[in-house]
């Protein structure tokens, strides 16, 4: 009898101080609680103990968190919609604070913090123009919005490492329309680029045919002062040779008169047998006959 009441002591003391040990992971943190209440914080790794059966142990993440935002509506300062999707990365830095505000449930404190993003992230984008929210100061807005949280987070004991806006888009319906726009003022742009590149082609094709046109008339200028200075060049050696044989130059002449009136093969002249156009075929000399 008394071995068996030994027996039950030990295993009663077994179980007692398995109850009564727990260990801390060193990515995590715990609060002891006894009837709800918390009753200490353990912020080191290793082996620790408590009263078996009458407080809990709450393990905490001492890892940083995420926080996934559901997309939001926001209005910047020039009236522009926008579609804000982002996220934040936060760690606990006061477990026991964060208990007391969230009994300890991490999706909780995801709702709160969530919270204070949105309204976060509202206030921020409308105070900046729809250019700084999408290309000018996107850094410098996340860095504004992430300050706010963390000043509200403080009450939940969490500190926010950064906040990151992943997408800011603005609605179907307006990037239709800023699309049609865009469409629009490309066209127009086009247009004006064509009429100019008319304008340009017009211009040179009026330049080349004015450069053509004087061209032509300085080279036919030219063409004609040749052809003058040759004419009267052949007019001055043609009276040169008339005046070194009068008589020699007439019958050349008359040959050419000749060849000139019957080259066709017609030989046919209605004309005076007594014309002087028949002076060389009527006498060899050319004179009349009776000067002969």
């Amino acid at each position: 009898m008394m071995r068996s009441a030994l027996g039950l002591a030990a295993v009663a003391a077994v179980i007692v101080g398995g109850a009564s040990m727990f260990s801390v992971d060193q990515t995590e943190q715990a609060i002891v609680t006894q009837f709800g209440q918390p009753v200490r914080v353990i912020t080191q790794s290793g082996l620790n103990f408590k009263i078996p059966f009458i407080q809990q142990v709450i393990s905490l993440e001492r890892r940083i968190l995420d926080l996934e935002s559901a997309s939001i509506e926001a209005i910047t300062s020039d009236q522009k919609r926008l579609v804000v999707d982002a996220f934040a990365r936060y760690r606990i830095e006061n477990p026991l604070r964060f208990f007391q505000a969230t009994a300890g449930s991490t999706v909780r404190g995801n709702q709160q913090l969530g919270t204070f993003m949105d309204a976060a992230l509202r206030r921020v984008l409308g105070e900046s123009t729809f250019s700084q929210v999408v290309r000018d100061d996107r850094g410098g807005l996340m860095a504004k919005i992430r300050d706010q949280v963390n000043s509200e987070a403080t009450g939940l004991g969490v500190s926010i490492v950064d906040i990151r806006i992943r997408r800011a888009d603005l609605p179907d319906q307006n990037s239709q329309a800023v699309f049609r726009r865009m469409q629009t003022e490309r066209q127009r742009e086009a247009a004006e680029l064509r009429a100019q590149g008319v304008e340009i082609s017009d211009r040179i094709k009026a330049q080349a045919d004015r450069t053509v046109t004087v061209t032509r008339a300085e080279a036919d200028r030219i063409a004609r002062e040749a052809l003058g200075r040759g004419e009267a060049e052949r007019t001055r050696l043609l009276a040169e040779a008339h005046q070194r044989n009068i008589e020699f130059f007439s019958f050349y002449r008359s040959l050419q008169a000749y060849e000139t009136s019957l080259k066709n093969g017609d030989t046919r002249l209605v004309i005076s047998p007594d014309n002087d156009f028949f002076q060389y075929l009527n006498s060899p000399s050319g004179k009349p006959r009776g000067a002969q």
